[in-house]
C-alpha cells in the first residue's frame, strides 16, 4: 500500500483554479461532508487536494488504492513486533484520530468490501468502528475524508456503490482550458508561453482522437512531463515521444500516427525565453 503524508505549511501546491472547485471543496469540508473528486487521468485532483489541505492548514494522508487493498490495510491490524503483538493504526484510522484530511486515490480500484469501512465515516455518525478492538473511534475535529476516481476510465464492475456515492458531495473536473493548462505548463516547468501553447495544441489533438490504441488521452500531466524534458536541453519532438506517445500508447501504428502529430505540432527546438 501506497501511503504519503503531507505536514506542516510549506509553501501551497501550485494549482490554478477553473470554475468554483475550491469554494464547493471548502464549504463541504467545513460541513464535515465527504467529498468525491470526478475526473481523467492527470487533469489535477491530487494536485488540487494538495492546496485544499494546505489552505485549510490541515495534515493529508494520502493512500493510492488498487485492487488488493483490504479494510485492514486502511484501519489497522495486529503485527509482531520484538516477540509482542501490538496493533497498529492504518492510514484512514491515523487520520480519523488526528483530525487530518485522509485522501484515497482512484478509490474504485479498492475492492468494494473494502469501500464499505468508510460510509460512517461519510455520513451524520463521522465515526470509524474497530471491530478487531471492539471499539469506536468519533472523527477528531479537522478529520475530511476525500476519494477520487476516474468515472470515463473505470469498468462498470469497478463503480463506487450507489450507498457509497450519495454519501458524498461531488467536484467534476475536466482537462483546463487551453489558456489556464498552457499557464499551469509555464508554472510547473518554467518553458516559454510559446512552446506551453504548442503543447497544448497538441494535447488538445490527442484528445480528439478516436482510437482504441490509446491507453489514456494526453493529460495535462503528461505535457508537463514533457516541458520538464524540454527545459532539460531536450528537443522538444524527442521530449514529445518519451513523455507522450511511450506512457499512451504500446500499439505501433498508433505511435506511429501520434509522433506524425509531433512533428506538426511542435517545433523541433525549444525556442528561447523571450520568444
Amino acid at each position: 500500500m501506497n501511503v504519503v503524508i503531507e505536514r506542516g505549511r510549506r509553501g501551497r501546491p501550485f494549482y490554478a483554479s477553473v470554475s468554483t472547485e475550491e469554494a464547493v471543496f471548502k464549504a463541504a469540508y467545513r460541513q464535515g461532508l465527504s467529498i468525491a473528486l470526478k475526473g481523467p487521468t492527470g487533469c489535477g485532483k491530487t494536485r488540487f487536494v494538495e492546496a485544499m489541505a494546505h489552505d485549510l492548514d490541515r495534515p493529508l494522508i494520502t493512500v493510492a488504492c488498487h485492487d488488493d487493498l483490504t479494510a485492514a490495510d486502511l484501519v489497522g491490524r495486529y503485527l509482531l513486533r520484538g516477540g509482542a503483538t501490538e496493533w497498529v493504526d492504518g492510514p484512514l484510522t491515523r487520520a480519523v484520530r488526528e483530525g487530518a484530511i485522509c485522501y484515497l486515490d482512484e478509490v474504485v480500484e479498492a475492492r468494494q468490501d473494502t469501500t464499505v469501512v468508510l460510509h460512517p465515516l461519510a455520513d451524520h455518525r463521522r465515526s470509524l468502528p474497530i471491530e478487531r478492538l471492539g471499539i469506536t473511534v468519533d472523527a477528531a475535529p479537522g478529520f475530511g475524508l476525500v476519494v477520487s476516481y476516474n468515472p470515463g476510465y473505470q469498468s462498470v464492475l469497478k463503480d463506487l456503490k450507489d450507498s457509497t456515492r450519495q454519501r458524498m458531495v461531488a467536484i467534476e473536473f475536466e482537462y483546463p482550458a487551453p489558456d489556464v493548462e498552457g499557464a499551469i505548463i509555464v508554472a510547473e516547468a518554467g518553458v516559454p508561453e510559446s512552446c506551453a501553447a504548442e503543447l497544448v495544441r497538441l494535447g488538445q489533438a490527442i484528445r480528439r482522437l478516436e482510437t482504441g490504441g490509446l491507453r489514456e488521452v494526453a493529460s495535462t500531466r503528461v505535457l508537463i512531463a514533457a516541458a520538464r524534458l524540454m527545459v532539460d536541453g531536450v528537443a522538444p519532438r524527442i521530449a514529445a515521444r518519451a513523455a507522450i506517445v511511450g506512457p499512451l500508447t504500446d500499439d505501433p501504428a498508433v505511435s506511429r500516427g501520434l509522433v506524425g502529430m509531433i512533428e506538426v505540432y511542435l517545433s523541433e527546438t525549444t525556442p528561447p525565453e523571450n520568444d
